[in-house]
């Protein structure tokens, strides 16, 4: 079993590929060579079975044929310009978010294999003018760039699957939080920093009200998921291979509290509320609740509660 994982850098990508260390098998096969690309060469990873590590602009295709001679059995698409960054940078986020992952999925095609292949999307692809709580088969209708580039994404993994020329599935992720590092671009890190930082002594502000309701999962189990979408097989998914992975859903207030419940007054008491508008605009279109009968189905899980998610974060990410 050969695996690739692009974004492999990313902390998403880098936990996926430790966890496929620690069992050295993927889909019933032992793993032989795993190969982590990034915009920059990830990383060393330590594994019982061979690991190469590549620089990739996945906007280029020259750069993703030269990765694709890995012959990778299995690939994870994570790479992604992401929400706020998307909609600031069109041209940047079309180029990544569309045109690099047909690059990916073409790449993927000439292999002449049909590769399994786990697509990252996201509930940015909903919004607009639908109900207040999305079924599977709810429309999409995103109302951001990253969004929309989301959902075309997709719409191509499923058709190439359909075509026979992949084996495709397309997990819509829940709003991943609390992500250890540094603040991105995204319009949802905030959704990480007010939690991240204060658990570590340091202010956060938080550009939304308390009453802002989100759709959300754990790194721990987000990470257990995308692994079983790669294990699923192909009978299960149907004809759409795009789904919502299951979720939780709390506001900001709620989270708070249970960061309050587990770790004290100290960290809540460092979070600062000052709106942005910028922010406030993008996540505010995001839709928090879903009902995602058919992930379920398929044996993927949900945090029990946010409590959870942060004691999470004290034993697997923070800066110690």
């Amino acid at each position: 079993m050969r695996i690739l994982i692009i974004g492999g850098g990313g902390f998403i990508g880098q936990k996926i590929a430790r966890s496929l260390a620690a069992s050295g098998t993927l889909r019933g096969e032992t793993i032989t060579h795993l190969a982590l690309a990034d915009l920059a060469e990830p990383g060393p990873l330590e594994a019982p079975f061979d690991v190469s590590r590549h620089a990739t602009d996945i906007g280029d295709r020259a750069s993703v044929d030269t990765l694709f001679e890995t012959k990778p059995d299995v690939i994870f698409h994570l790479a992604a310009i992401v929400s706020g960054q998307a909609e600031a940078e069109f041209d940047l986020g079309m180029k990544v978010n569309l045109f690099g992952t047909l690059n990916i999925l073409e790449a993927a095609r000439a292999l002449g294999t049909k590769p399994v292949v786990v697509f990252t999307s996201s509930c940015a692809v909903y919004g607009g003018e639908i109900p207040e709580e999305i079924e599977d088969w709810t429309a999409l209708n995103p109302q951001t760039s990253y969004g929309a580039q989301k959902a075309a994404g997709e719409l191509f993994v499923t058709d190439y699957s359909r075509k026979g020329f992949i084996d495709g599935r397309a997990p819509r992720l829940p709003t991943v939080t609390i992500r250890p590092g540094k603040a991105n671009a995204a319009a949802s890190s905030f959704m990480s920093s007010i939690f991240r930082e204060p658990l570590q002594g340091e202010e956060a502000v938080c550009p939304v009200d308390a009453d802002y309701a989100l759709w959300y999962a754990s790194p721990r189990v987000t990470v257990a998921n995308l692994i079983k979408c790669a294990e699923i097989p192909a009978e299960k998914l149907g004809e759409q291979r795009g789904f919502a992975l299951p979720g939780k859903v709390a506001t900001i207030g709620e989270m708070v509290e249970a960061m309050r419940k587990v770790a004290g007054d100290e960290p809540v008491n460092r979070i600062k509320w000052e709106k942005d508008q910028r922010i406030y605009d993008i996540v505010t279109v995001w839709r928090p609740y879903i009902n995602p009968q058919k992930a379920l189905a398929m044996g993927l899980t949900a945090d029990n509660n946010f409590e959870e998610n942060v004691r999470y974060f004290l034993e697997d990410d923070i800066r110690r």
